[in-house]
Parts: C-alpha cells; sequence; structure tokens
C-alpha cells in the first residue's frame, strides 16, 4: 500500500499541481483509509470493493465524524481510485455510482442590527490600535469582505473621496464595493491618525498593519474580534466571518437585491447567496410567531 500511497502523491504534486493544503488533505484522508484497510488484513488493492469503502464511510460516520468530511474522504478515495485505474493497479474504479453524503445546509450564524453596533462600538478608537481596530470592524461590516481580503488590502485599493474598495478575491477576480458614510469615518481617521504611528517602514503598502509596523495577518485579526467579542458579552459564536454573514443578512432583509449582494460579497453562484434568504425567511416567520395574536 505505501508504495500506491507514494506514486499517488507524485501524481498530485507533479500532476494534479495541488495547493499545499489540499495536497495535505488527500493524503492525510489516503492514509487513514489505508490503516483501515490494513486493521482488515485487506493487503491486496485489487480487493478493496465498494462494499469496502461504504464501510469505511458508515465507520466515519460512527466514530462521529462531520458530513462534510465523510464527504471529503470519499472524494479523496475517488481520486486514489482514479489514479490507480490509470495506472492499471486495478481494472475496475470501485467508487462508481457511489453518491456522497448529503449534508444539511447549516444557516450562519448573524448578529442582530443592535449586537452590530454594540461590537463596534468596542475598540477605544482614542488611540492608535483602537482606531485600526474601529476601522477595520466598521470596514468588514460595511462591506461584507472576507478577512482574507481585508487583510490584503493596500492604502492602492481604497478611494474614500469616491467612497469604494478594489477588493481582490477568489480566482483574483476584482470586485468594486461601495462603502458607507460611518465606515468611511472611521477609515480616515485610522488613516489621518493611526496608520502612520503603527508603522515602521514608509515604503509598507499594507492598509492594516500590526504592532511591528507590517501587515495584519488573518491570525492577528482573530485575536481581535475575540477580544471585542467577549468585551462586548454578546452570548454567541462569533467568528470573521459573522461581520460577512450579518452584512448579507441585513442588507436582504432591507430589501437589496439578490444579484446585488451577490456581486459584492463576490460569489460566483448565486446558490451561495441564497442561503441569506432562509435567514430572512426564518426572521419574518419568528416575527410572525410573537405577533400575530392566533399565531
Amino acid at each position: 500500500m505505501n508504495m500506491y500511497l507514494e506514486g499517488f502523491t507524485h501524481y498530485l504534486v507533479y500532476e494534479k499541481e495541488l495547493s499545499k493544503n489540499t495536497l495535505e488533505s488527500y493524503k492525510r484522508d489516503i492514509s487513514q483509509f489505508k490503516d483501515f484497510l490494513e486493521e482488515r488484513n485487506i493487503e491486496n488493492i485489487k480487493n478493496v470493493n465498494k462494499t469496502t469503502i461504504i464501510t469505511y464511510l458508515l465507520h466515519l460516520q460512527k466514530i462521529g465524524k462531520a458530513t462534510s468530511t465523510i464527504s471529503r474522504n470519499l472524494a479523496s478515495i475517488r481520486s486514489f481510485c482514479q489514479f490507480l485505474l490509470n495506472e492499471k493497479y486495478i481494472e475496475k474504479d470501485p467508487t462508481i455510482h457511489l453518491e456522497s453524503p448529503k449534508a444539511e445546509k447549516k444557516l450562519p450564524a448573524v448578529l442582530t442590527l443592535k449586537e452590530v453596533e454594540l461590537l463596534l462600538s468596542q475598540p477605544d478608537d482614542q488611540n492608535a490600535k483602537g482606531m485600526r481596530d474601529k476601522a477595520m470592524l466598521e470596514l468588514l461590516y460595511a462591506t461584507g469582505i472576507r478577512v482574507s481580503e481585508l487583510v490584503a488590502l493596500d492604502c492602492a485599493h481604497i478611494n474614500l473621496d469616491m467612497g469604494y474598495i478594489k477588493c481582490c478575491g477568489s480566482h483574483l477576480k476584482e470586485r468594486i464595493i461601495p462603502v458607507g458614510a460611518i465606515a468611511k469615518k472611521a477609515m480616515k481617521k485610522y488613516i489621518k491618525n493611526a496608520r502612520e504611528n503603527l508603522l515602521k517602514e514608509e515604503m509598507e503598502q499594507a492598509l492594516f498593519v500590526n504592532y511591528y509596523g507590517t501587515r495584519l495577518t488573518r491570525q492577528g485579526f482573530w485575536k481581535i474580534i475575540k477580544k471585542y467579542t467577549s468585551k462586548a458579552q454578546i452570548n454567541k459564536k462569533i467568528t470573521p466571518h459573522t461581520l460577512r454573514h450579518s452584512f448579507a443578512t441585513h442588507l436582504i432583509q432591507n430589501g437589496a437585491d439578490l444579484k446585488s449582494v451577490q456581486e459584492m460579497l463576490g460569489h460566483s453562484d448565486i446558490s451561495t447567496t441564497q442561503v441569506y434568504t432562509l435567514l430572512t425567511k426564518n426572521k419574518i416567520k419568528e416575527v410572525y410567531n410573537k405577533a400575530h395574536p392566533r399565531a
């Protein structure tokens, strides 16, 4: 089995040219599948059939793996079997007609308007770090950009006089997003009064910088949002993505059309954006149940 695993890894690296993270996921999944086979004394790869794979997937379910994890494992095994078939190590692909388990569509957690205001009011914008944090939080909620996009912003990507930012998302797809008045005010204050104080090198292009004067990282921002969530005492699990979800949900609740929200979020498929309409429907139902005398 080790020989097949080494060959598969070589195939992923040099032919598929996968990213490091994806490559590690494939290797980990197939290595765990190999251990499962060895525990059951299946040493010949030709003895792996559809029943073997289904048994493995049921095993993953039994030990409490998430549906998404099981689906990913099946995708890894499917790719591995395709490699074995192409290299003529097996004569038939045992994953043909095997369907991935359907994941439950989890609705993203969002904040109420009151909770957003509470969170965004936490930074002390009388000092440089507070001004930076206030600007970042306001900009996230005002534009719905991802945290990776936020920390990747350079000074050249913003035009506060015109009221927009230029953002480069997945697949290097560029989009222009408007910035509201409150976020513009926080951004201008940060740029005018704080950014230079945080810089160590004048040539630094990053819009948001850390204690060392270099570009803030996603991990750095994660610590910042955890700090303010704790300070605000909001009894919800808030991640850096929560403000993005809240941005989209609040826009749709207030009448924004789905296509515009899709463009601002940078979703390639509108079905990804449609999840926010479910949140809106849930809200309407909640309001109805509380307010209608015969609900």
